[in-house]
């Protein structure tokens, strides 16, 4: 069983943190890793990705956004309740090297893994800068850890109610058209906003990596839910990523696989609601 030391709601629309306590994996696990967390003998295994960790305190943090049944009932935990499994760390580490300037691109929920991940591009020596966005204002998160890792952070909000009035593409662009020698690009968040941010990037001919987050089950490449066309090859996220070169990655399929179960998710969210 694994303890939970703090929990925070981050947005109005069901944007959970869990502060879990986890010495062995805090110890081991390095930034781009992920869990696979179960909640109680009957529930499903989830994945997901840690947001940062605390050695001396051994505790890790996950962010999520309740879209399911199983992450309703991890939303509905509290301080002091406990999660029965806890399995990691999962997956390819990221790989940080020196290589001048980092600009992190995130979105929804993948800001809170571009925060992990850009801590190790700044332990690496690189100049890191940062552009997240979201629907609104309500719905950003992490912006003070954002602007603690970034030299410098850009926010974007579609109805300009915070920063920028657009996109994280828009943000780029207008980085890019200042003459700002960019090195690398991470992108996390949305499918749709990484392949967005793919497009652009494979214009200019910058260096572009992306997080995959689609279906995961048992985290350890077994089952294939997670499969993804990279290069041509078919690569499970869970074992050969979940960090990929952006200009190799099949979007469109990989956006139709992860609608597939969209609808079942939904209507299991609405049955566990109905049964309260």
């Amino acid at each position: 069983m694994y303890s939970i030391a703090d929990r925070q709601e981050l947005t109005k629309r069901d944007m959970v943190s869990l502060t879990i306590e986890a010495p062995q994996i805090a110890r081991k696990i390095v930034p781009g890793q992920f869990v696979v967390v179960r909640v109680n003998e009957t529930g499903e295994r989830v994945p997901l990705t840690v947001a940062y960790k605390d050695v001396a305190a051994g505790t890790i943090t996950i962010i999520f956004q309740v879209v399911g049944k199983s992450t309703a009932m991890l939303a509905s935990l509290g301080v002091g309740d406990a999660i029965k499994d806890l399995c990691g760390p999962l997956g390819a580490p990221g790989t940080f090297d020196k290589v001048g300037t980092v600009v992190g691109i995130g979105g929804g929920s993948g800001i809170a893994v571009l925060h992990h991940l850009l801590l190790g591009h700044r332990d690496a020596g690189n100049r890191v800068l940062g552009i997240i966005g979201a629907r609104e204002k309500d719905l950003l998160i992490l912006v003070d850890e954002m602007l603690g890792v970034c030299d410098k952070l850009m926010i974007t909000t579609d109805d300009g109610s915070w920063g920028m009035h657009g996109k994280v593409t828009d943000a780029f662009k207008a980085l890019v058209e200042r003459q700002v020698h960019v090195d690398l690009v991470i992108a996390v968040g949305p499918l749709v906003m990484m392949r967005s941010v793919t497009e652009m990037t494979r214009i200019y001919r910058i260096p572009t990596e992306v997080s995959l987050n689609p279906i995961m089950v048992d985290g350890t490449g077994m089952c294939g839910g997670c499969r993804c066309t990279v290069g041509g090859k078919t690569k499970f996220a869970c074992v050969d990523g979940p960090h990929f070169d952006a200009f190799e990655v099949d979007f469109d399929e990989l956006i139709k696989r992860n609608q597939m179960y969209g609808r079942d998710e939904r209507t299991s969210l609405l049955t566990s609601i109905t049964a309260q």
